[in-house]
């Protein structure tokens, strides 16, 4: 069993109380949340690693439990997510993919409607590397509003033996979106398109 130790976790929150129009009703939140761990493939090659991605659940659930937190604490309101990984160099991009089932399924059980799939991107860096975390309506993929990132780096990793896996929630849309498309009030969440 792979042991993907935790070094560092690290949380990001914002909101935006306007984007050069009128101020919205409602700020817009966004939050990601990472943690560094130990890449115990690194620095060589191993044909099997799907297996590996049952170690990672509890972190998916880790980092999901500090997101809703860091949110305010209620999943109603969360509507966009998104995920993503760094490889250290020592790495190879693979690693990070192991991150789509229990970094994406953890956010997917703990929220209220969440059909759509969970947006992702993952690279291989080093040291303060960033990644732009896409995201997307967590109950339909087509609503234009959420298509967003949010920029995630740590000065302190990935040391080439580490990953950084990241996670991402968001309540509302861009502010002032006005690029027409499915909206928001429109999801039917019956397919995790529309």
């Amino acid at each position: 069993m792979p042991e993907f130790t935790i070094r560092k976790i690290a949380i990001l929150n914002e909101e935006s109380l306007h984007d050069g129009g009128p101020a919205p009703d409602q700020p817009r939140r966004r939050a990601a949340a990472w943690a560094i761990v130990r890449n115990p493939f690194a620095g060589g090659y191993s044909a099997e690693l799907q297996t590996a991605m049952d170690d990672l659940k509890p972190l998916g659930q880790l980092l999901t439990e500090r997101l809703i937190a860091a949110l305010g604490g209620n999943t109603s309101l969360i509507d966009g997510y998104g995920k993503g990984a760094i490889v250290g160099t020592a790495g190879e991009l693979e690693h990070g993919a192991l991150w789509h089932v229990p970094g994406g399924y953890a956010m997917r059980e703990r929220l209220d409607a969440s059909k759509a799939i969970v947006p992702s991107a993952m690279k291989l860096g080093a040291f303060g590397a960033s990644l732009d975390v896409p995201l997307g309506h967590a109950n339909a993929a087509y609503v234009r509003s959420h298509f967003d990132a949010i920029t995630v780096s740590d000065p302190q990793g990935p040391r080439p033996d580490e990953i950084l896996f990241a996670l991402a929630m968001s309540i509302g849309g861009r502010v002032h979106s006005r690029m027409g498309g499915l909206e928001a009030w429109q999801v039917k969440g019956e397919d995790g398109l529309r």
